[in-house]
C-alpha cells in the first residue's frame, strides 16, 4: 500500500512538472545574444534581439518592438538591420529576430542595458518582457611605448583620374548635340511658339539655402566656441542639401551608408572623395572626442562649398532663351 501512494505521487509530480514547462515555453518572451563581448575601440559588435509569441494568441496581439537611440550608455548605432520573421512552431505563433550593430568609443567595461517589449493582447491587457543585460568590454589598442610616437598624418585625398569618368564625358557630349538638334529643329525650323510665363520660383532654392548657412559658417567661425556642434552644423548643412535638391534620406543615414548611397547620383559621386573627407573628421570630431586643428576646421568648410557649387543646378531654361534671343532679331 505505501508503494502504491510513493508511485501515485510520483505520477502526480511528473504531470505537474509537465505541464509547468509547457506552460512556461508558452510565455511571451525576449532573449538578446553579442557575438563578442571583447572590443577594441571604434570595432562593431552585433546585438541580436529573439522574440517569440506563444501560440495561443495566433495573431491576435499587437507587438511594441523597442528602438534603440542612436547613442546610449557608451555605445553608438552604427546599422540597423531590417525585422525577420520566422516560421511559427507548435509552440510560438510568430518568432521574430532583429540585428543592430553597435560601436564604442569609449574604453572600459560597459553594459547593454535592458531592453524593454510589450505585447498587447485582445482583451487590451500588455505583457512586458526585457532583454538579459549584456557586458562588453572595450580595449584601446596596443601601443609600443619604447618607441617614439610618430605626428597624425594629415587626410589625404585619391588622385583625380580622367580616365575613370571617360565615357561620362562621352555621353555628355552626345546629350549636347541631341539637345542642340532639337532646339535648331524646334526653334529654327518652326515658328517659336507664345512664351509662356512660368510659376514665380521659389524664395530661395536648395543651393541659395547651403550657400547661405555655409556663408554664415565662414563668417561666425563657430568652431572657436564649439568644435562639436561646429562639424554637427556643417554636415547637417550638406545633409538637407542632399535631401532636397537629389531626394536622397540623408538626415536619416550613417557616414557609410550616406556614401553608398550617392553612387547613383553621378555628379554627386564626383565629389565622393571631398565629402568622405568631411564626414570622417566630423565622426572623429562628434564620437572619439578629436580635436582637428583649425586648419582642418577651414578645409572641411571649403570643401563643402565645393561640393555644393559643383552640383548646383543649371539653369536650362535661361540658357535655351539666350540662344534663341539674337535669332529672333536676325528673322
Amino acid at each position: 500500500m505505501s508503494n502504491q501512494r510513493i508511485r501515485f505521487f510520483f505520477m502526480v509530480m511528473a504531470a505537474f512538472l509537465g505541464l509547468s514547462l509547457q506552460v512556461s515555453a508558452q510565455q511571451f518572451s525576449v532573449h538578446a545574444t553579442a557575438d563578442t563581448n571583447h572590443i577594441r575601440l571604434g570595432e562593431p559588435v552585433k546585438l541580436q534581439v529573439e522574440v517569440k509569441i506563444p501560440a495561443s494568441l495566433k495573431g491576435q496581439y499587437q507587438l511594441s518592438m523597442a528602438v534603440l537611440p542612436d547613442s546610449f550608455e557608451h555605445f553608438e548605432v552604427v546599422e540597423r538591420a531590417k525585422l525577420d520573421t520566422l516560421a511559427p512552431t507548435a509552440d510560438f505563433s510568430g518568432i521574430f529576430r532583429q540585428t543592430t550593430t553597435l560601436t564604442s568609443f569609449d574604453s572600459g567595461q560597459w553594459n547593454i542595458p535592458p531592453i524593454k517589449y510589450e505585447l498587447i493582447k485582445p482583451d487590451q491587457t500588455v505583457d512586458s518582457a526585457f532583454t538579459e543585460p549584456l557586458v562588453i568590454d572595450v580595449n584601446t589598442v596596443a601601443v609600443d611605448t619604447s618607441k617614439a610616437f610618430k605626428p597624425i598624418k594629415s587626410i589625404r585625398g585619391v588622385a583625380w583620374n580622367f580616365m575613370d569618368y571617360i565615357w561620362y564625358f562621352v555621353m555628355g557630349g552626345v546629350a549636347v548635340l541631341l539637345i542642340g538638334f532639337v532646339i535648331w529643329w524646334f526653334f529654327l525650323r518652326k515658328k517659336k511658339a507664345p512664351v509662356v510665363v512660368a510659376p514665380p520660383a521659389p524664395k530661395e532654392t536648395p543651393y541659395q539655402v547651403a550657400m547661405r548657412e555655409l556663408h554664415t559658417l565662414e563668417t561666425d567661425q563657430p568652431w572657436h566656441q564649439d568644435v562639436k556642434a561646429y562639424y554637427t552644423t556643417l554636415t547637417d548643412v550638406l545633409r538637407n542639401y542632399f535631401e532636397q535638391q537629389f531626394k536622397i534620406a540623408a538626415l536619416e543615414q550613417t557616414s557609410a551608408e550616406l556614401l553608398q548611397n550617392i553612387k547613383p547620383v553621378t555628379i554627386l559621386n564626383q565629389q565622393r572623395d571631398k565629402l568622405q573627407a568631411i564626414l570622417t573628421v566630423a565622426d572623429l570630431a562628434k564620437f572619439a572626442k578629436l580635436q582637428p586643428s583649425p586648419e582642418d576646421h577651414a578645409e572641411c568648410l571649403q570643401k563643402a562649398i565645393a561640393i555644393v557649387e559643383w552640383t548646383k543646378p543649371k539653369p536650362v531654361a535661361e540658357t535655351a532663351g539666350e540662344k534663341a534671343a539674337p535669332t529672333k532679331s536676325a528673322l
